[in-house]
């Protein structure tokens, strides 16, 4: 990931566009007209040996002969010439490039040619670190300096709003669009081919851009998604990103699978599935037309963040507000059950007959002032988290006095105001207060609906972001070398299928409950098993090449001695040489009956998406996994606030809690499940499948019934943790340490720190927290306390000190914090010793760490500020090698040179 002169793209000073042109039609002559027509208050220059003036400018024959390096160059000539014309553009100075031309294939057809002139512009551009944007791409535009260096047929007004898009088609008519609508941006980016700037690089300039306070982004594809991932996450702790996908499966047909599957767990984890749970995991929100795009923007712009998700609804007559609530249940969102105190109020205020609940029916020519009372009563009841205001047009009631009678509430509101306009030219004006007003004010009672629960959508992803998860009890901790030993035996011996004995020897090592399950390699040795296990038992056949054993007999409960065992597994040999005759024979295997009358047949699973790579599935399991289509996918690693997630987002969760005479499910076991699959998965590199099916729950425990699991080898000519999306834990940075006389261990925080980090943080002095904030600081809020806890290991790193208290709980003794740039040049270092344990080493113990990990990660500087009055922070890294300068103010600068 790399914001490395993004600068010169976003805000340059000069752009000259090479390959200008008069030629009617042609790429040149458009982006020159562009160029000019959009009012650029910088210097532009034209390049084209051909001419020498255009457009009454004068026009230079070679990059060669312009007066100055220009900051960006905008290249628009035949393909072959690019390569060249990137290293002229870098001995001059020039720091980034738009390449709007496609490179072809060969004559012969063959792409080769194609790539081959992309990573010549690649090899040109790298020495000068020169940063290309495209080839293939539609342009840019930068509205607030007047740059339009695309190729739409019209410009963009200036707004807040940046739009990354993968299409340049899409570009010109959203553009159109959003001038009709009066929708400004701060920067509108096609991509194209993506090269060298790609999304993940977009996302992290953009996230720091303070004319930006939304993103969106139109997708196609993605090449990395770690580095996608990484972007957006931090993106989306700072601001809205949006995003719209293209290329939705229609259906199971539709789904990608570059890799057969050979397991439920495969066939379920759509590419589509994946896509929207790595939007969910960080934090932003996925919408599904561009309608829903531009609509969301102004939603969550206007509206205050919700603390809940029901919605009151407020309306001058009965249909509309029917409408709404049939929307509000359609999109299962929930609907506000009124207290009885606010019942009572509004059967005071408002005329007999008008419903006695929710939503609050006012008469059609409620005059304003009603409006306003039931309005301030809605948004004083505790079980409402926001109110929908939907108003039609009557005769007797003048629209803009309602929009303003809302707007005064409105405005001193702590919760959210949604507002409905009916119609059209009569309500126009009342539209526009409320927008004024910053309201959300929608035309249908549908689309009103819509914005709310994209609100609630949002807010749930948000706290996926940035929840601070309980700690994990109760879990036996993984033999992690046992599960690789049996792993590698496995794919010495050649079998990539394994069996169910075989896969659940994996998965005891990683602590899961199983039914005891026993290998039989004939229908003796089968016999002789149940008789070791105690009757009854059940017989499965094993076989990798048939998926649904059950189909053709080869599963056979119940039975109850060696002869039934021995029949069952003669018939079961017999039918499969019938059914499958190719199919492999590789014996039996037997278990005891596993038998709970009030269970839950689950799946838990594991699949690889080839862009996402691990995915972790979990749903109602059984014979009929793929025909309920009742599932969820979820990105490894999971905590518990994830894992809960990926249950609640699936129908039997509702079941797994309880109903009628069957008590609920035991959660945290399920959970604990989850947490020891993406464990292993995470882990284990080679493991590309696995399905745990059924997992069978109650109020007792979750068990293995079922599982089978699918090996490759691994590509280890980088790390094996590049393949997941989202680095795990780095336990390989954990250190133990002696310190006063005890044990200390020095390790990487881990979301599940927050009680602890918060103890930590209430034992600092007010003078420890003004030297780490700058500012004085009562509490830590919820949302700081995730962004300290919760960190993207491959950006940020924060260790802490942690030893057991009398109690035998973990208590955090100091911390150290080092956050790096995108291109990993400098990193900005933050080091904080509990206020009673100062003078005792611990801060150069921690400042030492950080300086070996940013050695080891080829960090180029640490850097840091201090307060004058923090002398002792000073002392101790001057003596560590520090640089320091006073700077504003009396701020001490330090800085440490690594390489």
């Amino acid at each position: 990931m790399s914001v490395r002169n993004l600068n010169r793209l976003f805000a340059p000073r000069s752009v000259a566009l090479v390959g200008a042109s008069e030629r009617p039609g042609s790429l040149g002559a458009t982006l020159l007209r562009n160029l000019q027509e959009g009012g650029f208050r910088g210097q532009l220059y034209a390049v084209n040996p051909k001419y020498e003036q255009l457009a009454g400018r004068r026009c230079y024959a070679g990059v060669g002969e312009l007066p100055e390096a220009p900051d960006l160059a905008v290249i628009c000539t035949p393909p072959a010439t690019i390569p060249q014309l990137v290293r002229q553009l870098g001995e001059l100075g020039t720091r980034a490039a738009v390449v709007l031309s496609t490179p072809a294939p060969a004559a012969d057809g063959k792409e080769a040619h194609g790539r081959s002139l992309r990573q010549a512009s690649l090899d040109a551009a790298h020495p000068y670190l020169l940063r290309l944007l495209g080839p293939d791409s539609a342009g840019l535009l930068i509205p607030g300096l007047g740059l339009n260096a695309s190729v739409a047929h019209s410009g963009a007004l200036p707004g807040r709003i940046a739009f990354v898009s993968q299409s340049g088609s899409l570009m010109t008519g959203v553009l159109d669009w959003a001038r009709t609508r009066g929708i400004g941006f701060s920067s509108f980016v096609s991509l194209g081919d993506s090269s060298d700037v790609d999304l993940g690089d977009t996302l992290d300039y953009l996230a720091s851009d303070g004319a930006t306070t939304a993103i969106l982004l139109y997708v196609e594809d993605l090449r990395y998604a770690r580095k996608f991932m990484s972007a957006a996450r931090a993106a989306a702790r700072s601001k809205p990103v949006l995003v719209l996908k293209a290329h939705r499966e229609g259906g199971r047909a539709g789904r990608r699978e570059t890799i057969p599957a050979a397991s439920e767990s495969g066939a379920l984890a759509g590419a589509d599935e994946v896509f929207g749970a790595a939007i969910r995991r960080a934090g932003m929100l996925r919408v599904y037309t561009t309608e829903q795009l531009f609509a969301a923007v102004e939603t969550l712009a206007y509206a205050r963040p919700l603390h809940g998700e029901r919605l009151a609804i407020l309306s001058n007559g009965e249909g509309p507000g029917v409408l709404a609530l049939d929307a509000l249940d359609y999109g299962e969102g929930v609907a506000a059950s009124l207290a009885p105190e606010t019942l009572a109020r509004l059967d005071a205020l408002l005329p007999a007959g008008w419903g006695g609940g929710n939503p609050v029916k006012l008469s059609g020519g409620a005059p304003p002032e009603r409006y306003r009372q039931a309005l301030e009563v809605l948004l004083q009841d505790p079980q409402a988290d926001a109110v929908l205001v939907i108003h039609s047009p009557t005769a007797t009631a003048d629209s803009r006095e309602v929009a303003e009678a809302v707007a005064s509430v409105a405005r001193g509101a702590s919760r959210t105001v949604l507002s409905c306009w009916l119609g059209g030219a009569s309500v126009a004006e009342a539209r526009a207060i409320a927008a004024g007003a910053r309201i959300p004010a929608y035309r249908t009672p549908e689309d009103a609906v819509g914005g709310f629960l994209q609100l609630v959508n949002y807010r749930r992803n948000q706290n996926l972001l940035m929840q601070v998860p309980p700690s994990m009890t109760g879990t036996v901790a993984p033999d992690r070398g046992a599960a690789r030993a049996l792993v590698r035996e496995a794919i010495a011996a050649g079998r990539h299928l394994l069996s169910d004995p075989e896969t659940k020897a994996i998965l005891r090592a990683y602590g899961m409950a199983l039914v005891e399950t026993r290998a039989a390699r004939d229908a003796d040795e089968a016999a002789a098993s149940a008789r070791a296990l105690g009757f009854p038992v059940a017989l499965k056949i094993l076989t990798p090449d048939v998926m649904h054993k059950s189909d053709f007999g080869g599963v056979a409960l119940d039975l109850d001695s060696e002869d039934a065992v021995r029949a069952a597994a003669q018939r079961m040999r017999r039918r499969l040489g019938e059914v499958f005759p190719r199919a492999r024979f590789e014996g039996y295997s037997v278990q005891a009956m596993c038998r709970r009358s009030h269970a839950h047949e689950l799946i838990v699973g594991a699949a690889l998406d080839p862009v996402f790579g691990p995915v972790i599935v979990f749903g109602q399991g059984g014979v009929a996994v793929e025909v309920t289509g009742d599932h969820s996918v979820g990105l490894p690693p999971l905590n518990l606030v994830l894992a809960r997630d990926l249950v609640d987002r699936t129908r039997v969760a509702r079941l797994l809690a309880g109903y009628r005479n069957r008590p609920p499910a035991n959660l945290d076991a399920i959970l604990a499940a989850l947490i020891q699959v993406s464990r292993l998965v995470s882990d284990i590199p080679e493991i590309v499948e696995l399905d745990i099916n059924p997992l069978v729950a109650d109020s007792k425990g979750a068990v293995v019934l079922d599982a089978r699991m699918r090996l490759a080898m691994a590509d280890r000519s980088g790390s094996t943790l590049d393949r997941l999306a989202i680095r795990p834990y780095p336990r390989e940075l954990e250190e133990t340490i002696d310190w006063q006389g005890g044990r200390l261990l020095l390790r990487p925080i881990r979301p599940e720190d927050g009680p602890a980090h918060l103890a930590f943080f209430d034992a600092l002095s007010p003078d420890d927290i003004r030297y780490r904030m700058f500012v004085r600081i009562r509490e830590l809020q919820p949302s700081q306390l995730a962004r300290f806890t919760q960190i993207d290991y491959d950006r940020e790193m924060a260790f802490i000190a942690t030893r057991p208290n009398a109690e035998g709980v973990a208590e955090t003794l100091a911390v150290g914090r080092v956050v790096a740039d995108p291109d990993n040049v400098s990193a900005e270092f933050a080091v904080t010793v509990r206020s009673d344990l100062k003078g005792m080493g611990l801060g150069r113990i921690m400042m030492e760490k950080l300086i070996a990990y940013c050695r080891l990660r080829g960090t180029r500087e640490i850097v840091g500020e201090a307060l004058p009055q923090n002398s002792r922070i000073v002392a101790m890294v001057k003596k560590l090698g520090f640089e320091v300068k006073i700077g504003e103010e009396g701020i001490r600068q330090m800085r440490l040179v690594l390489r």
